[in-house]
Formats: C-alpha cells, structure tokens, sequence
C-alpha cells in the first residue's frame, strides 16, 4: 500500500481522487501484491518440471489432443470435483509439459500442487521412512489440491513403493485430484504395479471417473 500510495503522489493523480476512491487503490494493490506473491509461492513449491502455462499449449501437432477437453481441465472445475486426471502418450509426445501447464494454472487459481518424478519419489519415500520422516511427508502429500505423478510406471514397484502408492491414493481418494503421467497405456498399469490386490485397490480408485488425455503420433522433441 505505501508502495502505491507513493506511484499516486508521484503522479500528481492523487489531485483527482476522492478519500474513498484513495483508499480503494491502495486495497487493490495491497491485495493484488498478496495474490501475486501467493501465486509465486505456490509455484516455487509445486517444483513443476517445466514453467508451462495452457497458453502455451501447441494443438497443431498430430498427437489426438482435443483442445476443448484440455481448456475445459484448465477451469479447475476438476478440482472441486476432486477428479483426477490420467496423461499417456509416447516418449516425447509432451505428456509432462501438459501436466505442468494444468499444474501452473491450478497454482493461478491458488490451489496448493506438488510435482514429482514417481521414478524418484517412491525412493526418497523409502529413505524418509528409515529416518522416521515418512509420515509427515505422506501428510503433506495428502494436503495438496493437485498431486502429479510423471514418468509412471518407468519401473516397476516393488512391495514397499506399491504401498505407499497404495496409501497416496487411498488417502487422497474422493478428497483431492491427482495427475498421473505416464508410457505406458492404462492397460499396463495392473501390470507395472505388481501385486493384483493392491493394483486392484489402486486402480479401483485412480481410474474411476478419471479425464483422459491419450497422446498419439511420434516425438515432438525428433520433430523439432
């Protein structure tokens, strides 16, 4: 607000104004700083692979994005449904860059996201467990309005990474949104995951009602 004030005194505008048309210029300032530094914050601790935004979004290439789903994701509405969202497509095809635009305007919206590598999640999960860290950081997991997940099922999953995949979608279940990115064809996720009671378990609750972006078509990064 003193910031604004001291633009309006240096413009001599401040001539001109009326006490309440005064103070409602430095309120929106004051506010529109707040949102923006709220915005700012959110995307720094998102940690999006890629600083994408729906504007961005090239819908010319031969890949099967249909654009009116895709700009009908970007409302947020999915989010107050508490949907989720699953991305498959190719190497390259731009699975991730399109999962971080819908991830950027989610933190626009003001909706706290996290980004993750699952190849590099399920890992760190491990080691946090053993230093007694673990719960905290599937509580924070939990917390968030989005949750991506790129480069599923990369590798395979082992006991302990099956489980707490298994506790990530069960708590977030029906309470939050979840984008998974991934190779592989939904079809092959019962497999990638493993055991077929939890992969049952997973499914049950990752697929259902979920939006689905199938990429098609070769490479954007040969074609370039």
């Amino acid at each position: 607000m003193l910031e604004a004030y001291r633009v309006i005194l240096e413009s001599s505008s401040h001539h001109d104004l009326l006490p309440d048309e005064l103070i409602n210029l430095l309120l929106q300032a004051e506010w529109e700083e707040r949102e923006n530094r709220k915005t700012e914050r959110l995307l720094r601790t998102a940690k999006f692979r890629y600083r994408a935004s729906v504007e961005e979004v090239d819908y010319s290439a031969q890949r099967g994005l249909d654009k009116t789903q895709f700009m009908r994701l970007a409302d947020m509405s999915f989010l107050k449904r508490k949907e989720s969202i699953l991305v498959t497509g190719a190497t390259g095809s731009g699975k991730s860059f399109l999962a971080s635009a819908q991830g950027n305007q989610a933190c626009m919206y003001g909706h706290k996201t996290l980004y993750f590598n699952t190849g590099k999640l399920f890992p760190r999960l491990k080691m946090l467990k053993a230093d007694g860290s673990y719960i905290r950081e599937i509580s924070k997991i939990e917390k968030q309005d989005l949750l991506i997940l790129d480069d599923f099922g990369i590798h395979p999953f082992d006991a302990q990474s099956r489980m707490a995949l298994l506790e990530i979608i069960e708590d977030r279940h029906g309470r939050a949104s979840t984008i998974v990115v991934s190779q592989l064809p939904v079809a092959k996720w019962f497999e990638v995951i493993g055991d077929s009671t939890v992969a049952d378990a997973i499914l049950d609750r990752l697929v259902h009602n979920a939006h689905r972006l199938e990429l098609k078509g070769d490479s954007l990064r040969k074609k370039k």
